[in-house]
């Protein structure tokens, strides 16, 4: 058994075809059928249905499983080895929120790459309760999000911390406010984030808290999207004061302070405990947490 083998069939996995297989990976179709035959004959099993569409036996699937640690051992080991060079280099993926991403990290990033250009960072948006978890799974090296709760499985440490602020259109009739309270949002169309977002979260529970059933009129993904609909009048909204930044200083949305809602979230770095960590992630955690507040929280 070789890696080349295993690679062979990891690939038929998500092509379910020899010949897409052998396309990506440079090999003949025969080729790929003598490396998986040669694989059978020696673990004395069927790995293959090669029916169309080609799948995976039961016994196909236990072996990918392994096959996909031991890959990801060399990987590993890879990483190590390069890592053996004095130039921190390798590459990031990092998971965060689609505000967090263009509010914090093309300052962080472009500070970043320009200490050290040999690492290479791919940012995955996703919403603020995935990135928790996708941390834990391995899916991202490293995450940037609201940290909620302690979790034994991952690590982290806090950048900066946000508050969660109304918002209403110049021509909302509540623009002329600059302060409120809770009971107000009672009857106020208003336009939420998605449910299981932890923004929307921290909102329920303080509306919960005083007995407020809001009168929510449109739920969306992101803050991003919510500005937009609060800028065109659709509603008022409850969302980041970090995510509103830019649109105070134009002077496309107003923000009202609401006493009940001056409470502090934790916004942090999270990573896998455990997990090794490459001179690239090394490097970049220790710039992030010795980053000051404002470097996060600027609206410049």
């Amino acid at each position: 058994m070789n890696i080349s083998q295993l690679e062979t069939l990891l690939m038929i996995s998500k092509t379910m075809s020899f010949r897409k297989a052998g396309e990506l990976l440079n090999l003949t179709q025969p080729a790929v059928s003598a490396q998986i035959k040669s694989l059978e004959d020696e673990f004395k099993t069927v790995l293959i249905d090669r029916n169309q569409p080609v799948t995976l036996t039961d016994h196909g699937q236990v072996f990918l499983e392994h096959a996909e640690k031991m890959l990801s051992i060399v990987e590993e080991l890879k990483q190590r080895l390069s890592d053996l060079n004095l130039t921190p280099q390798g590459h990031i993926l990092l998971g965060t929120t689609s505000t967090m991403a263009i509010q914090i990290l093309p300052r962080v990033l472009s500070y970043f790459q320009d200490q050290f250009p040999l690492i290479k960072t791919t940012i995955h948006s996703m919403s603020s309760s995935q990135v928790l978890s996708s941390v834990e799974n391995g899916s991202v090296d490293i995450g940037i999000t609201y940290l909620t709760e302690k979790n034994p499985n991952v690590s982290s440490s806090v950048l900066y911390y946000d508050t969660f602020e109304l918002v209403v259109a110049p021509s909302h009739p509540m623009s002329k406010l600059t302060h409120t309270t809770v009971d107000t949002l009672r009857d106020l169309p208003m336009i939420m984030l998605a449910p299981e977002t932890l923004g929307r979260r921290f909102i329920d529970q303080i509306l919960r808290k005083h007995n407020v059933q809001p009168n929510v009129v449109m739920e969306l993904s992101s803050s991003e999207e919510v500005k937009r609909m609060v800028e065109i009048n659709l509603g008022a909204a409850v969302i980041s004061k970090l995510a509103i930044s830019n649109e105070l200083r134009l002077g496309t949305l107003k923000m009202i302070k609401v006493h009940e809602f001056e409470t502090s979230h934790p916004v942090g770095v999270v990573y896998k405990s455990g997990r090794y960590l490459s001179s690239a992630m090394q490097q970049f955690l220790s710039d992030l947490k010795g980053m000051p507040e404002h470097q996060f929280i600027s609206s410049e």
